[in-house]
């Protein structure tokens, strides 16, 4: 293959080594650095998922500020000409080269358990929940055996705002491994990530995912109503105290399960001091009867499930948000808003800033998500947005970035401030116009529905 020229941030772009859902990934150096390292770029292409650059800020957002031996470490980021990260190729392979040799045998299975509840025990202290744990997103580091998480896209980290919510109201995850709470929309709960790995876990013993491949929500939900097959009824040789690790890990309330990835780890070394309970002997799912019965409680255990997970005190600052149209934004009338959101941030030094911009789509015909020049619309805002917000100098803690595709704009950021328990909505009057002036403005129709403070700025003449 030809070595590219071309350099992102200043660094090269090598050869291109991994393809996944929302990114790619390619081989880079830099003379400051003396160990091997990976350029990671989000899928851009027509028709892509935009959730892909979203979580790939989520990622820029969260892989600075976690550390020790269990994640990558962190490089270098940036936002043009495309976003990127850089960070530590680890050399080592994935859990997903093991599945040719499934079903593992019952130690192994147990040793690889430990290693990933590890990782998860540091990250969880890091303050962050992974909420992807999956055979690809586990390496196994060839230097000492350690297991390193990777992809960070869809993680949560409780100091952090979270924008996979905050933008979307589909359940994000890979199907056969997410809690029943997750597929609820509940992020930000380490139990989450411990289901996860229960669900592996099974799969790894037992060649068989708990839960198959659903590919709808519906399926999804089977889940939180319909318990898997016992490990052992699949597969004799799995020791009883095994199967009761898995089951635990699988309860559909997270109350039941493993309170800490590191107690997971201590169980799955020391079998013989793992207190058995009726999980150990069952050989059955539950009777029909009894799933019936939960299936018909489904809203009142998905009450439970979606309980308020507890945060640090930034949770509860408030939320200021911008809307900017992009597309029509007068200097004076930018510098306005600008001066406006100066004024309003000062008065409120906890709170966050949400730069939002509404990407118009149609009613009818289908919308492309690239312009005449190639490029990719969502991101062209987004870049776009982080122009606008650059003067106000705000620290990244404090400052999100939204496009959001609707065909209203107006209900777009009604629904995103009723979502988001937005405090303080700052917009620009556009010019008065005879449409305007018979229809009414977005502007006008904000102010009139969202259940917050709207404050609507006009250039000065």
């Amino acid at each position: 293959m030809a070595r590219s020229d071309r350099v992102i941030g200043g660094f090269p772009v090598g050869r291109k080594i991994h393809t996944g859902g929302m990114a790619h990934l390619y081989e880079t150096s830099h003379p400051d650095y003396p160990f091997p390292l990976l350029l990671k770029v989000p899928r851009l292409a027509e028709g892509e998922d935009p959730a892909a650059i979203v979580g790939f800020e989520m990622e820029q957002l969260i892989l600075p500020r976690l550390s020790g031996p269990h994640v990558p470490r962190f490089v270098a980021l940036g936002h043009e000409p495309i976003p990127f990260i850089v960070m530590e190729r680890i050399a080592g392979a994935s859990l997903l080269g093991r599945l040719r040799d499934l079903p593992l045998p019952p130690e192994e299975v147990a040793a690889i358990g430990a290693k990933v509840a590890d990782a998860l025990d540091s990250l969880h202290r890091q303050g962050c929940v992974h909420l992807d744990i999956k055979p690809s997103n586990i390496l196994i580091a060839d230097s000492d055996g350690r297991a390193v998480l990777v992809d960070f896209g869809l993680a949560h980290h409780a100091r952090l705002p979270d924008l996979m919510s905050e933008e979307f109201r589909l359940p994000y995850g890979t199907a056969p491994y997410m809690a029943p709470e997750q597929v609820l929309g509940v992020r930000g709960d380490p139990a989450s990530d411990i289901f996860a790995l229960g669900a592996l876990l099974y799969f790894f013993a037992t060649h068989v995912r708990p839960f198959g491949d659903p590919a709808s929500l519906k399926g999804l939900k089977a889940r939180i109503w319909s318990d898997p097959l016992p490990p052992r009824a699949r597969e004799a040789a799995i020791p009883p105290w095994l199967q009761e690790v898995i089951l635990r890990c699988l309860e559909v309330d997270p109350a039941r399960r493993f309170p800490t990835a590191a107690q997971l780890a201590w169980a799955l070394r020391h079998p013989d001091q793992l207190v058995l309970t009726e999980r150990a002997r069952r050989l059955r799912r539950s009777p029909w009867t009894e799933r019936l019965r939960r299936r018909l409680r489904l809203h009142e255990t998905a009450a439970k499930l979606r309980r308020p997970i507890p945060q640090g005190p930034e949770a509860e600052a408030p939320i200021v948000a911008v809307a900017l149209d992009l597309d029509e934004l007068p200097e004076a009338l930018s510098e306005a808003l600008q001066r406006t959101v100066r004024h309003v941030m000062s008065a409120l030094p906890g709170a966050r800033l949400a730069c939002i911009h509404v990407l118009k789509q149609h009613l009818v015909r289908a919308d492309t998500t690239l312009d005449e020049e190639g490029r990719n619309k969502h991101l062209q805002r987004l870049i776009g947005l982080r122009h606008w917000a650059r003067p106000l100098g705000l620290p990244e803690e404090r400052l999100t970035h939204h496009v959001l595709e609707a065909v209203s704009p107006a209900a777009a950021l009604i629904e995103f401030a009723q979502q988001n328990r937005v405090d303080h909505i700052v917009m620009g009057a556009r010019s008065v116009s005879f449409t305007r002036r018979m229809l009414g403005s977005v502007a006008a129709e904000v102010a009139r529905d969202a259940p917050c403070t709207v404050t609507v700025v006009r250039a000065r003449p």
